[in-house]
């Protein structure tokens, strides 16, 4: 079975959350015992100084990891904690490295610090007592200002209750972009989509699952096909999954010649996509960050008459987390620095579309005037989507429905490859 470079293959998270299910539940109690408390923060900043946080983060992009470079010179300079960004390909791998040390009887001194995490595999690391089953994050300093009321998201992961077990650090919502000069008005349904990819085949293709943007494409196309998307909120069984996901394979099976590449081989992520449309081989690109394609414009990735669109139904949207293992080494380091990612001012930084463009989690409006400046000398870019103009946010459906598409579009569309 040949495989493309634009492919990655999804056994790694497969394998991890086979063994997740296989793991007994329960953590250590000596390393619960061991986790600061951060309502005493001076003790965790105390804790803090002089460890180097190992941050398990996504290294595809480099605005991110610049990003994540910044934040590390700021938790040196303010607090004495060092940051190594460990460099994923995919998240699954940090919680492969979690699950071999319980194996393996580490319950602390782990090599996991801090891991930027997904609603699939905090919904598994938390059911196997693979994190801190404290109410840290909500006893941040900084967790004050977070957006509850407004953004509901953060305080469910994938339907999954985060019980302060992750710290929230951004929002996502699936967003597509196109260069105007190129494609005048871009399809906003499904079934413009399907009808546009057979008039132009070859300018279209999406990542390929289970990297995050192409499990939630399919999301996006799920949620634009089934009767009744309720359904989506409860767990999946193979009985119901077969029912409510046959009319998405149907749509895919349709589309799937008029990909790029005759769909035999797909993007491997956004940054992928991104550099397909730069380089005038796709039309339409996606991304998880509404401010990406304005960022692009101003790294001058992409050119200026490049615009946003969401489907007319709506658009998948959740929060973003970072987390901590139960065996975590520096947990107050890792603490210090979740902290500091969700403040005012690295919060502010990440939403600039000149450094990342990633929506705040914080209640801007809420924040003290010195705060709140950070955030009102930002500007939108041309290709930022405003307001109404997102149309309704579709909520993530429950996790297990994520695993089980990745599955089925793996036995489905691998078969050529």
């Amino acid at each position: 079975m040949r495989k493309s470079r634009f492919f990655r293959s999804p056994s790694a998270k497969q394998l991890v959350l086979a063994s997740i299910l296989a793991m007994g539940a329960g953590t250590p109690a000596l390393a619960q015992e061991n986790a600061p408390d951060p309502t005493d923060w001076q003790n965790v900043l105390d804790q803090a100084k002089g460890q180097t946080v190992y941050f398990n983060a996504w290294g595809g992009a480099p605005n991110i990891n610049n990003y994540i470079a910044w934040a590390g010179e700021q938790v040196q300079a303010k607090y004495g904690v060092s940051i190594e960004h460990v460099k994923l390909e995919d998240t699954a791998t940090a919680v492969s490295r979690v699950i071999t040390e319980k194996a393996a009887g580490r319950d602390e001194g782990g090599s996991v610090d801090l891991i930027w995490i997904n609603g699939e595999n905090f919904a598994a690391m938390k059911e196997q007592g693979l994190l801190i089953d404290s109410n840290w994050a909500e006893k941040l300093p900084n967790y004050e200002y977070a957006d509850i009321e407004g953004k509901p998201t953060l305080t469910y992961d994938f339907t999954v209750p985060v019980d302060g077990q992750e710290s929230p650090w951004g929002m996502a919502q699936l967003t597509f972009y196109y260069d105007s000069e190129i494609l005048a008005k871009p399809p906003t349904t499904l079934e413009e989509l399907a009808k546009w990819t057979e008039e132009n085949p070859g300018r279209f293709t999406y990542a390929a699952p289970p990297n995050f943007i192409g499990t939630t494409f399919l999301k996006q196309v799920l949620y634009g096909v089934v009767d009744d998307p309720s359904v989506l909120r409860e767990p999946a069984t193979e009985e119901i999954f077969a029912e409510v996901t046959a009319s998405l394979w149907t749509y895919l099976d349709e589309l799937k010649p008029n990909l790029w590449r005759d769909g035999v081989v797909y993007a491997s992520d956004t940054t992928q996509l991104k550099n397909l449309l730069a380089d005038g081989e796709i039309d339409i690109a996606m991304t998880f960050n509404p401010g990406e394609a304005s960022s692009a414009i101003n790294a001058s990735e992409l050119p200026p008459s490049v615009r946003s669109f969401v489907m007319d139904y709506g658009s998948m949207g959740n929060s973003h987390f970072v987390t901590i293992p139960y065996n975590a080494n520096a947990k107050a380091g890792a603490m210090v620095v979740a902290n500091f990612l969700l403040s005012a001012e690295a919060q502010a930084r990440k939403a600039d579309e000149n450094v990342w463009g990633d929506p705040s989690v914080l209640a801007i409006n809420d924040l003290p005037d010195a705060q709140k400046a950070y955030f009102d000398a930002l500007e939108l870019g041309p290709a930022t989507l405003q307001g109404e103009e997102f149309g309704k946010t579709l909520l993530e459906p429950h996790a297990s429905w994520a695993t089980m598409l990745e599955e089925e579009w793996t036995k489905r569309f691998m078969r050529d490859m």
